[in-house]
């Protein structure tokens, strides 16, 4: 039997699932309705052309819908809205938006890939010229066209995730002094506080300016300028502004044909992405999905999940079983010099569901320090107490943060645990890792936790447990304290005279031993332990400690 597929939406949903439909079925009948004028193009690139990282506009447009017509044999109708589905008729309403006709076509199944719409907060002044959204090419055709020609002086990006992040490099690069305005007291949401606040530094160092804790008020024109008021009071004057203020699912014709919403405001499916309705699919970022750490529903805007859901539904449209079992949300950015990535639960998540976990810090060289040019690889893992399954990861560094997110990714889908981080055989040279990887290191430090090797306390704890009369012991180098800084009220005692000033210490305290990292803690601790002591290692060190307390 020939079946009848209707796509709405092209990009990584509807293009990827309409490949997929013609290379299981060369007998389908294949419709895919894309409202604008490009079916399959590099969103997560357009960042990088307004910078002219990439120099040619058509490098961004993966296919043409002539080139698609051609090699998958599939009717592409461009300036097609589908405005609405009879789903009892099994038909949807098109719109040509070029003619205004408007028309039905009918389908055995469906799959939609509307994609999520930027939220376009209700704000005095926003309708202002040279106020943007970057969704699509004609988005990033217009915010170019403004800083090749008019070469603005300064900019403000709403917002400090992704895009926000992405802009404000490629605007700093190409001469355009950014301030990002972000309500939240971090840029980067998947990331926890202590490590996005790597970001910050590095940001502030780059010469963007963070307003954080802050949200926008309203726009004004000031001139020719734009004027960006704050809630907190304040004024920005500026040349143009990117907002970035988060996205939701486009779940309006999902809503209109019936289909069941899940509580996130995405279109709910099952694991083969089918909506409520049996005969229609959705993927992409208008679906709720299954969260793989914790099993609740979540939205999951990457591109990655939405290429791995379009093939599942197109199987499962044309008959082939295919399972989608759920997301991690893995992202990895790239913020100048620096790179952020994550994986599975953050700690944010895990506390707000009262979901146990353990934490722990490290900080690693990205290769083998003896080799010119190592930088330091900062990593957060989260696992569960008991059994020490992973449970997320956060990494942030210069140099293999891509490489050890995906290794990191690929053990929490395996249901691996700390201890097999341990053991896994990664690949080493000099130039790009040490005989004992940044992962296997994550792996030994949060072994020795759940094996008792090691009482570890946290950043976050040290003020209540030095009300508690718990004392620091700074085992660090004279040389080090000089450059790198003190904690307050620490006591100085470097890891190698430990042993022999044992005889200065009071049993009847705790001590809390710490160094840069968080190796020499550990060997001070295990000293201290094994000498009658009560001791708790800082885990991560006077770095994390660092990093958590930026701008206090």
């Amino acid at each position: 039997m020939c079946v009848k597929l209707v796509i709405v939406g092209g990009v990584a949903g509807g293009a990827t699932a309409a490949a997929r439909a013609r290379r299981v079925s060369e007998d389908a009948e294949i419709i895919m309705f894309e409202r604008g004028e490009y079916i399959s193009f590099a969103n997560c690139g357009l960042p990088y052309y307004i910078g002219n990282v990439i120099e040619k506009r058509e490098d961004l447009l993966l296919a043409t819908s002539e080139e698609f017509k051609q090699r998958y044999n599939i009717d592409v109708r461009i300036f097609s809205e589908v405005v609405g589905i009879n789903a009892k008729e099994k038909a949807v309403e098109i719109k040509n938006t070029t003619t205004g006709k408007m028309y039905w076509e009918n389908y055995d199944k469906l799959i939609l890939s509307p994609g999520a719409e930027p939220i376009k907060p209700p704000l005095e002044g926003i309708e202002l010229d040279n106020i943007f959204h970057l969704r699509n090419v004609p988005d990033s055709d217009r915010i170019k066209k403004i800083v090749d020609e008019r070469n603005p002086r300064c900019a403000v990006a709403v917002g400090g995730g992704f895009i926000g992040l992405e802009m404000a490099e490629n605007l700093t690069e190409r001469g355009v002094k950014t301030t990002i305005v972000e309500m939240l007291d971090q840029v980067m949401p998947p990331l926890d506080y202590e490590m996005a606040s790597l970001l910050h530094e590095h940001l502030e160092a780059k010469n963007v300016e963070l307003e954080l804790e802050n949200g926008v008020k309203s726009f004004s024109k000031a001139g020719n300028r734009i004027l960006v008021s704050t809630q907190k009071g304040r004024d920005i004057e500026c040349d143009m502004v990117l907002l970035s203020v988060g996205i939701r699912p486009e779940n309006k014709l999902a809503k209109q044909a019936d289909l069941k919403i899940g509580p996130t405001g995405g279109i709910a499916v099952d694991d083969t992405m089918r909506s409520s309705d049996p005969n229609i699919y959705a993927v992409g970022d208008a679906v709720e999905v299954r969260d793989l750490v914790t099993g609740f529903p979540t939205l999951t805007a990457l591109a990655g999940p939405a290429n791995k859901q379009a093939r599942i539904a197109a199987d499962n449209a044309l008959g082939r079983k295919s399972i989608f079992t759920g997301t991690l949300g893995s992202s990895v950015v790239k913020v100048f010099d620096m790179v952020a990535a994550s994986t599975g639960a953050n700690e944010k998540f895990l506390k707000k569901h009262d979901i146990p976990y353990l934490v722990s810090y490290t900080h690693s060289g990205s290769h083998a320090g003896y080799y010119p040019g190592a930088t330091q690889t900062s990593i957060k893992i989260l696992f569960s107490p008991g059994t020490g399954k992973l449970l997320g990861a956060q990494i942030v560094g210069k140099k293999g943060v891509d490489k050890r997110i995906d290794v990191l990714a690929t053990a929490i889908r395996a249901e691996m645990t700390v201890y097999d981080l341990q053991e896994l055989e990664l690949a080493y040279a000099p130039p790009y890792s040490s005989a004992k990887d940044p992962v296997n290191i994550s792996g030994f430090v949060a072994a020795n936790i759940l094996k008792g090797d090691m009482e570890i306390t946290h950043w976050s704890e040290l003020d209540t447990l030095q009300k508690n009369d718990a004392i620091l012991i700074d085992l660090r180098t004279k040389l080090e304290l000089k450059y790198a800084g003190k904690m307050p009220d620490a006591l100085h005692i470097p890891i190698d005279e430990l042993r022999a000033r044992l005889s200065e210490l009071d049993k009847q305290k705790t001590y809390i031993p710490f160094c840069a990292v968080g190796f020499r803690g550990y060997l001070g601790h295990r000293i201290l332990v094994q000498n009658g002591f009560k001791s708790r290692n800082l885990s991560g060190g006077f770095m994390t400690y660092t990093m958590a307390n930026k701008g206090e």
